[in-house]
């Protein structure tokens, strides 16, 4: 126990967090975060990342695209080199172009199209929803299905306002006519 230690406090790692398989992680110190190389390594997916990770070099790989959501839960990302790699632009490039937009218009900027040939070095950020294709698939449809919910649920709740509000409006002529007509009997019994 006392050796995996020392080897722990020698080696430059990442306290509490794995290092995916290729790269070479660095801790910044506990509150900095952790710089995670994946420069140069061959990769054809992103790996699974360090949630600390406050610098992510993945420039000169073979990645063409990646998953939507992946960068998300990097709140601590500070850095990011994604340059150097055959980016097929179609629907799945989408969620790095709106991501890139977000984080960093310049290095959205020098991202460039390999694929297909029709956009083959165009910039990334350049490109728009008729070059991408049919990217209909890949909406969040749970949002489009929780929209539709919500609004069912808005009209459902302004119709049964509004009965309630007619009924009452009922209910209240109903107690007016009762109290007439059990004043007129009251007065019919009284001449009797």
């Amino acid at each position: 126990a006392v050796l995996g230690c020392a080897l722990w406090l020698l080696l430059p790692g990442v306290p509490g967090e794995q290092c995916p398989s290729p790269c070479r992680c660095t801790s910044l110190g506990e509150a900095r975060g952790t710089r995670v190389d994946c420069g140069s390594r061959g990769l054809r997916s992103l790996p699974a990342l360090p949630r600390l990770t406050r610098s992510l070099h993945l420039h000169n790989n073979s990645l063409t695209s990646i998953p939507s959501g992946a960068l998300d839960s990097l709140g601590s990302l500070q850095e990011l080199d994604v340059s150097h790699n055959p980016w097929h632009c179609d629907c799945h490039i989408l969620y790095l172009k709106l991501w890139l937009q977000d984080f960093s218009a310049p290095a959205l900027a020098r991202l460039r199209c390999a694929s297909p040939a029709t956009l083959r070095m165009k910039p990334l950020g350049q490109l728009t929803g008729n070059e991408l294709g049919d990217c209909k698939r890949l909406l969040p449809t749970k949002c489009l299905q929780f929209f539709w919910r919500d609004l069912i649920l808005i009209v459902a709740a302004i119709i049964t306002l509004l009965l309630v509000v007619w009924a009452l409006k009922f209910s209240r002529k109903l107690v007016c006519q009762l109290i007439l007509r059990g004043q007129l009997l009251r007065r019919r019994s009284f001449k009797t």
